[in-house]
């Protein structure tokens, strides 16, 4: 039975109070926010009907938050995965409300966090607490943890993974994170990529130089960079980086055909989602596979010298580019950052000196559609939605995915009820509201045929 549009109505309302809470975990003046934020969610599942709920703390970082409800002997046990974090929200001014002052406008719902990962994961604590409040318990065992640090790199929730299997032990882990294919049409995500981030450091002179002086002569950090990072990648998109592609696993014959029947105009991808006069990419390779199941190098940011307004003739004495790899099935994150120091210290120019410094990682996931936990969570969406699952991957990376596989052995399922518009890490990120109350009823229906 589906939740009643009661429930539903204050599930919305009680969402729209965690919104407002400015939990963003990169910026040192939020982390009284970020606390608020997991306290929040924690009294939430306490209130649905977990028999046990905690704040765990680790060293200065951001909280997680732990419950449980193990009244289900002999039957399977359910790991619901979720972040409270959010991303910054510059830049403020293309935001058409405050990014915490949550705004519905036709049957969407703006702010930040609201698709990533507030809104999704507020579905996992609404199915279990409707199931509760109806039945008076729970078809399965079900256990929550909810991190607040996956937007600034997720530390501690690694940690703890390895630490503690045993009281995270679980038959499947399910994530509310991902999207949609398209409007009403129920997915699941069956690969994530990896990623490697970093930075690339290059030190020249031992301080700025007058460039009318020294120029000509001097040794110019932001040159090299420009260098190095032309070395590692083509003008059509192929990473230079030796054996970098060595273990990358192409997609089945059949993963291939069902990705062939997505509906997709490519045209219509350049102007509505990516906006810019042409796509990029390996030639040979359809959007998909870029995107899904080939792994890139992108630079995020590159700091030195003078940047500000009016003109300063320095040659910098250091510079500094941020950058990532994307990994795909079966890469290794501590291989590829490897291959890429080794790739940066033989295409760096002489007269400057130029190592990689790894900030994150995690490496990929792939499931396979025959796994009973996919297949129950694809029968559950397609009841719900009234239309048949399809099956995608995704270009973007959930850390703890890779985690949970290689400490625990445990499979994520990925049943996300984003869409590709919602905007996240952008300004006007939104969620689309029946989504949000579909998804509710679809989890509720997992755990009805799991049990």
């Amino acid at each position: 039975m589906p939740a009643s549009e009661g429930f539903k109505n204050r599930a919305l309302e009680e969402l729209i109070e965690w919104l407002r809470i400015p939990s963003v975990s990169s910026l040192p003046e939020h982390k009284a926010d970020v606390e608020r934020a997991g306290e929040y969610v924690r009294a939430a599942l306490d209130k649905a009907g977990m028999t046990r709920t905690e704040l765990i703390r680790r060293g200065q970082g951001h909280p997680m938050v732990y419950a449980e409800w193990l009244g289900a002997p002999g039957k399977p046990t359910v790991l619901f995965y979720g972040h409270y974090d959010v991303q910054p929200t510059d830049p403020l001014d293309e935001w058409k409300s405050p990014p915490f002052e949550p705004e519905i406008r036709g049957n969407d719902i703006f702010a930040r966090g609201t698709s990533d990962d507030k809104g999704q994961t507020w579905i996992l604590v609404k199915a279990v607490q409707w199931m509760i409040e109806r039945d008076g318990r729970l078809p399965v065992n079900v256990k929550f943890i909810l991190e607040g640090e996956e937007e600034a790199g997720g530390e501690a929730i690694t940690a703890y993974v390895g630490e503690k299997p045993a009281r995270l032990a679980a038959d499947v882990v399910v994530i509310c994170d991902t999207e949609m294919f398209a409007p009403e049409m129920p997915t699941i995500c069956t690969g994530l990529r990896g990623i490697v981030y970093g930075e690339i450091h290059v030190e020249g002179p031992r301080q700025d130089l007058h460039s009318g002086v020294y120029g000509g002569a001097a040794p110019n950090p932001l040159m090299a960079i420009a260098e190095i990072l032309t070395a590692l990648k083509d003008r059509d998109g192929r990473i230079l980086v030796p054996g970098f592609y060595d273990r990358v696993v192409k997609p089945s014959a059949d993963e291939q055909a069902a990705w062939a029947t997505l509906p997709f105009n490519e045209a219509e991808y350049l102007e509505k989602e990516v906006g810019s006069t042409s796509l990029t990419g390996e030639p040979g390779f359809s959007v998909f596979e870029r995107t899904w199941s080939r792994p890139t190098f992108e630079v995020h940011g590159i700091k030195g010298g003078f940047t500000g307004e009016g003109a300063k003739t320095v040659i910098p004495a250091r510079a500094v580019a941020k950058v990532s790899m994307r990994l795909v099935a079966d890469q290794d994150p501590d291989e590829a950052v490897g291959q890429a120091a080794t790739a940066i210290e033989a295409a760096c120019p002489k007269g400057v000196k130029a190592k990689f410094v790894l900030l994150h990682d995690a490496g990929p996931s792939l499931v396979d559609t025959s796994n009973r936990f996919v297949q129950a969570s694809a029968s559950a969406m397609e009841e719900v939605f009234g239309r048949k699952t399809v099956y995608m991957r995704s270009g973007g990376s959930i850390p703890i995915v890779g985690t949970f596989l290689e400490n625990m052995g445990i499979p994520s399922v990925l049943m996300g009820f984003g869409l590709p518009d919602d905007n996240i890490h952008s300004p006007n990120e939104k969620f689309h509201l029946p989504n949000f109350f579909r998804g509710i009823d679809a989890v509720a229906r997992f755990l009805e045929k799991l049990g």
